[in-house]
This record gives C-alpha cells, sequence and structure tokens, in this order.
C-alpha cells in the first residue's frame, strides 16, 4: 500500500503541523505547497512527490525565527481560534497572494473556499489575506492594498 504524504509528513518525518482533518480532500486542514503549488496532501501519494521541494508549515518561515508574513498577519488579525485549521489556512493564504488572486475579498473567499475553518474564523482570515496583499503590492512598488 503506497502512503499519503500526509502520513509521510506527520508519522515518518515528525513533522505534525499540517493537520489530518477530514482524510478525504474535503477540508483543506493538510494543505501543503508541492512544487509551488497547493496540495490536499490527504490526497496525494508521497512517491509523487519524489524529487519535488514540499513546503509544511514548519517551512514557511524564513531561517532565524521570525514568521512568514501570513503568520504575523493570522496572528495580528486573530485569524484563528482553535487553531487546527490555521496550518492549512495559511498556507493556502499564501498561495492566494503569490498567484494574485488576493485582489478583493470575494476573490479571496473564492480561492480559500476549499478551507474549512469550525470556529468561523473567516473575517479575519481575509482581512489578514489582505494585509498581506497590501504589503506585498507595496513591495512591489503598486500601490494600494486589496480591499
Amino acid at each position: 500500500m503506497q502512503a499519503t504524504l500526509l502520513d509521510v509528513l506527520r508519522e515518518r518525518l515528525h513533522l505534525t503541523g499540517t493537520k489530518k482533518g477530514c482524510d478525504h480532500g474535503q477540508c483543506g486542514a493538510c494543505t501543503v505547497h508541492v512544487g509551488g503549488q497547493t496540495h490536499l496532501s490527504c490526497l496525494t501519494l508521497a512517491l509523487s512527490c519524489e524529487g519535488r521541494e514540499v513546503t509544511t508549515i514548519e517551512g514557511l518561515a524564513p531561517a532565524g525565527g521570525e514568521l512568514h508574513p501570513m503568520q504575523a498577519a493570522f496572528i495580528e488579525h486573530d485569524a484563528f481560534q482553535c487553531g487546527y485549521c490555521t496550518p492549512g489556512q495559511i498556507m493556502s493564504a499564501v498561495a492566494c497572494v503569490e498567484q494574485a488572486q488576493a485582489g478583493n475579498a470575494d476573490a479571496i473567499r473564492e480561492f480559500m473556499s476549499g478551507n474549512l475553518c469550525r470556529c468561523a474564523a473567516y473575517p479575519q482570515i481575509v482581512a489578514a489575506i489582505q494585509d498581506v496583499a497590501g504589503q506585498s503590492a507595496q513591495g512591489a512598488g503598486t500601490a494600494g492594498a486589496a480591499q
């Protein structure tokens, strides 16, 4: 039997930040980046990732103990309550900004629709993404934050 990427990350590599939510690809708690794209690790065979870069929540922050801007924005905007879905939410949120899908709140909600939050922190999650998208736009020389 082939192992899923989620099981290899959690059970063999002891990278437990990626969460096992539904184990059916419906909640987004297991979201990671493979080759720069979001993947539901519970539906991804580990072998299919051979030779590809896999980034989990543990690898998102730069070296030196700093938080990734999205992690900092989630804290600043109180974009979590129980925290179970937070790693998957953050990984999807980073992709949302990197793929220029954070143009407005509706676009963010559509992009993030595969990530469920049982605590209903959605308004704060959208605010955190808008904050980082605005910082990214300003850093690139573009005026204004996404609204």
